[in-house]
């Protein structure tokens, strides 16, 4: 891929992605067996299919430098090409030391350290926060017209006990300047933030979150509603403001004309169904005269009247973005962007010409609303992620005993030094790198398996 130093800064956004994850997972039917729930717990009630996970091989490091490696290679790019490298994560194995430090390792042979970007660490939504960031660069008077590279990269561990379900692995790069055929509009984002101790890492010795179960799944709701009576009223204004001539009114409630595709951050997919149903019953509060809610009345059973009556929306604007949520699991900051590479995989060149809404969440809390647009359908990111459903059949599927003595053995390695890994290289895929070793000082080193 050829630099473009582009003097007109139009149509910023997402030029190419990328995406890693471990090849080893877990099935949620055989969890269920294994933690003597309910038939149905997990892959009903959450609407969970696999979850990925890792040995101690694989840290937050060797992920973020497999993904990073893999964009570069993939997108025939050189290293001094990329002049700004943010990386969101709330995998955290140092409190000064950036993970985006421990990257430049790759750039040593270009030369190149004229690189700016550190990391941005919000729970689920520092990866947004990156990208950003990464948009504000290169339309700022900094820009020297290179490449911006975001990674979003977490592993996600929980305690024995019923969050333990909805954890995952995975990171994602993005590789970011103008002339992108997927754009972001920064002019037509909302957010909402607060206070809140929904979820939190406070227990420094430990790779497990603190969780409230129920204020998490509230703060979520809350998130989405906010944001998207913000984003509805955006949009209006924006629309307004460019004189557009669609008759909002004929074309149903908001949800139908707003985006063509959503996208949320998935902690499970049965939390992101109920969260599409809450937007079309917002739609109803705010007008519930509109033809489409024609014999429609306000119940106690609001969930269900509006889970139905979203049904055929969320099959066709929200179930193609689901893929990776449901066989990787909760990826925290890269979870939305899996679900971008997963509408990419299952819609490909045609969605160009469309447009997707963004819901980016973050416990703590941090939220955001944003949307993007898809053009020139010959770009590679388009064919890139073509057989990704074949490619996940081809994981080593591993039995609960596995994951639970695996998650067992990360529990008593966590801070440990020196330490040298017991974790099968064989189990990795080729391109990947792995910890080799953590030194008396607490410094790490990595090997690339070839």
């Amino acid at each position: 891929m050829t630099l473009s130093r582009k003097t007109n800064r139009e149509n910023i956004g997402i030029i190419g992605m990328e995406l890693y994850y471990p090849r080893k997972c877990v099935k949620q039917h055989a969890l269920e067996k294994y933690d003597g729930v309910s038939q149905g717990k997990y892959t009903v009630g959450l609407g969970q299919t696999t979850m990925s996970f890792c040995d101690d091989r694989e840290d937050i490091i060797s992920i973020c430098l497999t993904v990073l490696a893999k964009l570069v290679k993939n997108y025939k790019i050189d290293y001094t090409q990329i002049g700004r490298l943010e990386v969101g994560t709330e995998t955290i194995l140092d409190h000064s030391k950036s993970v985006k430090t421990n990257l430049m390792q790759l750039f040593e042979e270009s030369g190149n350290t004229d690189v700016e970007g550190l990391d941005t660490t919000n729970a689920c939504y520092g990866g947004t926060q990156a990208l950003f960031n990464s948009l504000a660069w290169i339309e700022s008077s900094a820009y020297d017209g290179r490449y911006a590279v975001v990674i979003c990269a977490d592993i996600a561990v929980y305690a024995a006990g019923p969050a333990r379900p909805t954890g995952g692995v995975a990171g994602c790069a993005m590789l970011v300047g103008p002339g992108a055929p997927i754009v972001v509009h920064s002019t037509a984002r909302v957010s909402h933030f607060r206070h809140a101790y929904d979820f939190y890492k406070a227990e420094m010795c430990s790779e497990y979150p603190t969780v409230d179960g129920s204020l998490s799944i509230n703060c979520y709701f809350e998130a989405i509603e906010v944001n998207y009576s913000r984003y509805v009223a955006k949009q209006r204004h924006l629309s307004a403001s460019a004189e557009s001539h669609r008759d909002v009114s004929c074309s149903g409630s908001p949800l139908d004309w707003i985006a063509d595709f959503y996208c949320f951050h998935s902690p499970f997919t049965k939390l992101v169904r109920k969260s599409f149903a809450r937007m079309l019953h917002s739609d109803f509060k705010v007008d519930p005269n509109c033809f489409k809610f024609e014999g429609v009345q306000e119940s106690a059973d609001r969930d269900k009247t509006f889970l139905a009556l979203s049904e055929k929306q969320f099959c066709e604007k929200v179930e193609p973005s689901l893929l990776l949520a449901k066989e990787l699991g909760n990826t925290y900051t890269a979870s939305l962007y899996c679900g971008l590479i997963s509408l990419i995989a299952a819609r490909g060149r045609n969605l160009c010409g469309k447009k997707a809404c963004m819901f980016s969440y973050g416990s703590g809390f941090a939220s955001s609303m944003f949307p993007i647009e898809f053009c020139d359908p010959e770009a590679q990111v388009y064919r890139h992620f073509e057989g990704l459903a074949k490619e996940l059949e081809h994981r080593l599927v591993l039995s609960p005993e596995v994951f639970v003595d695996t998650l067992k053995k990360r529990e008593e390695a966590h801070g440990m030094a020196p330490y040298r890994p017991t974790g099968s290289v064989d189990d990795l895929a080729s391109g990947s790198y792995y910890l080799e070793a953590v030194d008396e000082k607490r410094r790490r080193t990595y090997c690339l398996k070839q």
